[in-house]
């Protein structure tokens, strides 16, 4: 659902963007305009030093402007972007990805053999910059993003039945009162179901990608990124809905937590581009 809101806001930033560009002609006077003026044919400015120093007119035709709008899917989720042409090289992007992810990210994880499984709803939005250091379709891209990721872990116990449990640091926690099992020192009966909710601790997340994005033609591209951002390390609020939960819940968020679960977040990401 989020990935038809995403593509019909990209549709709705394209049609407005060429509802401007079919606006009627400006008087002489107003299109006089310095050197630095933005250039619609190639989405560019062709002197960004001129730009930044130059008038409010050019600056608002820049934000108005974009180069380009992309639709993409990938570890981030699925998203769109906006692009600005800075110079023949270089584009500011601003854009969003998110969704359930889950599958993508692996699905699930291990702590110390405890499997988790993974649900996701993911929030990037997302600043960076996209530049072409050779002048062709090779690019290198880094920007910072705001992640709002919400992560919910489930524990799957060893074995089935009254007999299942957790292996934590050791010890076995069994989900409910074991039968014909002998109790070692340690161990823990009657911990429940286990959940965790993750959230990362970076509010900034730093990223860098490196990728491809040849044109198809005038207007159409395509593109894929590869890539890492940093998350930081996890925060993990356990619940263990059995009557021993309690005992077992700071025991188990310490196992979690040591993990470092997507620490580094892979960045891998295909879309589809058009430019202006």
């Amino acid at each position: 659902m989020k990935f038809v809101k995403l593509t019909a806001i990209a549709a709705a930033v394209l049609g407005s963007t060429a509802a401007m560009a079919v606006e009627p002609a400006a008087p002489v006077a107003d299109q006089v305009a310095p050197a630095y003026q933005y250039n619609s044919d190639a989405g560019i400015i062709r002197n960004t030093t001129g730009a930044v120093v130059g008038t409010t007119r050019t600056l608002f035709d820049t934000v108005t402007h974009p180069a380009a709008v992309s639709a993409e899917v990938g570890t981030l989720g699925y998203g769109a972007n906006v692009a600005w042409g800075l110079n023949e090289t270089t584009e500011l992007q601003a854009g969003w990805a998110g969704g359930d992810i889950g599958k993508l990210a692996g699905g699930d994880f291990d702590a110390n053999d405890v499997t988790y499984d993974i649900e996701t709803d993911f929030s990037n939005p997302y600043l960076g910059v996209q530049l072409r250091p050779a002048a062709n379709w090779f690019t290198v891209g880094a920007g910072i993003i705001v992640p709002d990721n919400e992560i919910t872990a489930t524990a799957q116990a060893k074995d089935a039945g009254p007999n299942g449990y957790y292996p934590v640091d050791g010890k076995k926690f069994y989900v409910g009162q074991p039968n014909g099992v002998e109790l070692e020192e340690g161990d823990l009966t009657n911990v429940g179901s286990v959940k965790a909710d993750l959230e990362h601790r970076n509010k900034l997340a730093p990223y860098a990608t490196i990728g491809f994005r040849p044109n198809i033609n005038n207007n159409w591209g395509v593109f894929g990124e590869l890539g890492a951002a940093y998350m930081g390390k996890v925060d993990a609020n356990v619940v263990a809905n059995g009557a021993n939960g309690d005992e077992a819940e700071a025991r188990i968020q310490q196992e979690i937590e040591s993990e470092k679960y997507m620490e580094w977040l892979p960045i891998v990401k295909l879309g589809a581009t058009y430019r202006f």
